[in-house]
């Protein structure tokens, strides 16, 4: 391979671990029917005047598969926290006893698990749509490479590589779908 094609493959190695990354965390935040801390990332607290994660003012629990347990670090900001997690619109019901906060969380329907799927769907569709930007903006490098004076053959076997990489990546995409689908819809 000319060495001029490595920057190439390298960014689009990179890009496509990054879009498989970026899956994982959007489908973790995906409840399927067990509690987890990570239900709660994207809940961001007034701490201070100034919004803070919540995981930067309490400590959040599971201490079984149903319930998550809110420890906050000053008592203060309890009435915050609850306030936080009604106003992020994920459904859940806090309940404050003054020191901690209990969500408990419901058993999935089969309505909401086929929801809950078809939210995993449309994330691997973004990130399938996240592959193919990354090997059009490849074979735009490789096409300007071209220009500059690689030889054609070595362009059209960088694009092929660059197909296989994204097949590749686009199995691993569909196998996370696999098996998150078959997390939601196990009872």
């Amino acid at each position: 391979m000319d060495e001029s094609l490595k920057p190439v493959f390298d960014l689009v190695n990179d890009g496509m671990k990054k879009a498989i990354e970026h899956l994982n965390k959007e489908l973790l935040k995906l409840r399927a029917g067990k509690a987890s801390p990570s239900m709660l990332e994207g809940v961001m607290v007034e701490y201070y005047g100034s919004p803070t994660p919540l995981n930067q003012v309490a400590n959040v629990n599971t201490p079984d598969a149903r319930t998550i347990v809110i420890q906050a670090w000053e008592k203060s900001i309890v009435p915050d926290i609850e306030r936080a997690i009604i106003n992020s619109n994920l459904g859940y019901n806090p309940q404050n006893d003054g020191e901690v906060i209990i969500i408990n969380i419901p058993p999935l329907t089969e309505e909401r698990r086929r929801d809950l799927v078809k939210n995993a769907k449309k994330e691997v569709e973004n990130g399938k749509i996240s592959l193919r930007n990354i090997r059009r903006d490849a074979n735009d490098d490789i096409k300007k490479l071209q220009k500059d004076g690689l030889s054609e053959d070595m362009a059209k076997d960088a694009e092929n590589e660059v197909q296989k990489l994204t097949d590749k990546y686009t199995e691993k995409l569909d196998a996370i779908f696999v098996d998150k689908e078959k997390e939601i819809m196990t009872v």
